[in-house]
């Protein structure tokens, strides 16, 4: 039946509709999709045998909820996705500041109106989507903004004393009643602001100032919280906290192929950059520089290593790409591992380094990490240079390393036309022919994508020298790069 169409009480009554609680409406709801099978909290990925199922036993509890976790885990996704589990339209009292029931207000102006006009009590429809209210916590927040206070102008517009409830402008939290109330970043909330959330969450009703007031609101309070702030800025106080029904962890994505899932789904891409070819190479490479963050010694790892470094990051990578095509009035390109220059500003931005990494700088810190995924990534293609060097059959990479070894250098900018980047690579002894043999079905984009990759790995595992160059990286043989430095670059050096 679509109940939308009943404009009064007197018809809401004489309907088979029925009033819930905003948590019992959740639960119901939450039962139907699980009996139907159905996909709950879309987009969220990597939650399904944890985040998830413990939220959901939650909602079944009709528990309120915390969830606890480093930056970018998708809390507050999470608390938004749960409008989807209300009822799509809920009736409520014409006028009413606080979405009154009309089977069973709570405010004196509900009351009053029902008082009034009985059954021709004019009434209306909340969708869903309306019964969702966000609050940041920051220590500027007050009582007055979360709960209400006494207001003078009321009073004196209405002639009425401040004993009288009409005079009451109510807060963010009145306001939410019948719905979803987040408050983000819990423990910035000043201890005094939290011991006032104490009643809402045990007792069911608010206190303002020196009123009796008692309104039994139905409001279903999702809190996030980072575990940094309980020790850098602040805490939830131990009593509230203790009201908090259940508290779920989240935790960042588990393997490379969930976390590329997420960030394709995130990154904002426009159609002329989703043409920009992307192989899984450099795709695995953009999450796995997360995942040698996450274990780096240079960053904090209780500020965490949020996902939105990879959304960033790769979003960068295929505008540097497609910056190389329109200034080389190219038609199409692909990107590639000097590419990953353009990623350091999206790295730099996301991470909190330690007192080691800020002596070496965020600049160098970002490129260790990029330098670190690619050794971790290359055993996955070519065999361990390490191991082949040792090995008594052939070493694969020596046509390579002579080749650096006879005093040639190769300069892969991330500005070289594709003919440019082609005939730099192709010059190489050996390394077209390294790759063909263990990739032999690649595509040409791709055969020159690992060929430069070769390159990068080798220099990972100090077989070859890379240096950094301006928008790119300039490769040489180790020995020949250690005899022929720069003296003047180096202060230590004693020429006595």
């Amino acid at each position: 039946m679509d109940y939308t169409t009943i404009s009064t009480l007197g018809q809401l009554k004489a309907s088979d509709y029925t009033s819930l609680s905003v948590k019992d409406e959740l639960r119901k709801n939450l039962i139907t999709q699980l009996q139907n099978k159905e996909a709950g909290f879309e987009g969220i990925l990597g939650y399904d045998e944890t985040v998830i199922p413990d939220l959901q036993t939650a909602i079944l509890s009709r528990h309120n909820i915390l969830l606890l976790g480093l930056r970018g885990q998708a809390k507050t996704r999470i608390a938004r996705l749960m409008v989807n589990l209300l009822d799509e339209h809920i009736p409520y009292v014409a006028g009413s500041e606080i979405f009154d029931d009309p089977l069973n207000p709570i405010s004196w102006y509900a009351k009053h109106e029902i008082a009034t006009h009985g059954d021709d009590t004019p009434i209306l429809w909340q969708h869903r989507s309306d019964r969702y209210t966000e609050k940041l916590a920051t220590p500027d927040v007050t009582v007055a903004d979360l709960i209400g206070d006494v207001d003078p102008i009321k009073a004196a517009t209405l002639q009425l004393t401040y004993n009288d409830e009409r005079v009451i402008h109510f807060g963010l939290i009145p306001r939410a009643h019948r719905s979803i109330f987040v408050i983000n970043e819990l423990p910035d909330l000043q201890a005094r602001i939290q011991v006032a959330l104490f009643n809402m969450l045990q007792e069911k009703d608010i206190q303002i100032r020196g009123f009796k007031l008692r309104l039994p609101l139905d409001v279903q309070f999702v809190f996030t919280a980072n575990p940094e702030d309980y020790t850098n800025r602040g805490s939830i106080v131990t009593p509230l906290k203790d009201r908090i029904e259940s508290q779920i962890l989240t935790h960042y994505p588990k393997t490379i192929s969930i976390s590329r899932k997420i960030t394709f789904q995130e990154a904002r891409l426009t159609p002329d950059q989703k043409l920009i070819e992307a192989d899984g190479l450099v795709k695995d490479l953009v999450e796995q520089i997360a995942f040698e963050a996450r274990k780096s010694e240079f960053i904090d790892q209780k500020s965490g290593v949020s996902a939105r470094l990879t959304i960033s990051a790769y979003e960068n990578l295929i505008s540097t790409a497609e910056r190389r095509m329109i200034i080389n009035r190219e038609k199409s390109t692909f990107v590639r591992l000097s590419d990953f220059n353009g990623v350091i500003p999206a790295i730099t931005g996301k991470i909190e380094l330690v007192y080691e990494g800020e002596l070496e700088g965020p600049a160098n810190v970002a490129n260790t990490l990029i330098g670190k995924s690619i050794k971790t990534l290359f055993s996955r293609y070519f065999p361990d240079p390490e191991k082949a060097k040792k090995s008594k059959t052939a070493n694969p990479y020596q046509l390579i390393s002579d080749w650096f070894a006879d005093g040639n250098t190769t300069d892969l900018s991330d500005m070289l036309t594709a003919a440019q980047y082609k005939k730099e690579l192709m010059q190489i002894n050996g390394l077209y022919d390294l790759v063909k043999k263990f990739h032999p079905k690649l595509s040409a984009n791709q055969t020159l994508l690992l060929m430069e990759f070769v390159l990068h790995g080798l220099a990972e595992y100090s077989q070859l020298s890379k240096d950094f160059l301006e928008g790119g990286f300039g490769f040489s043989d180790m020995f020949e790069s250690l005899f022929t430095a720069d003296p003047d670059e180096d202060d230590d050096i004693d020429f006595r």
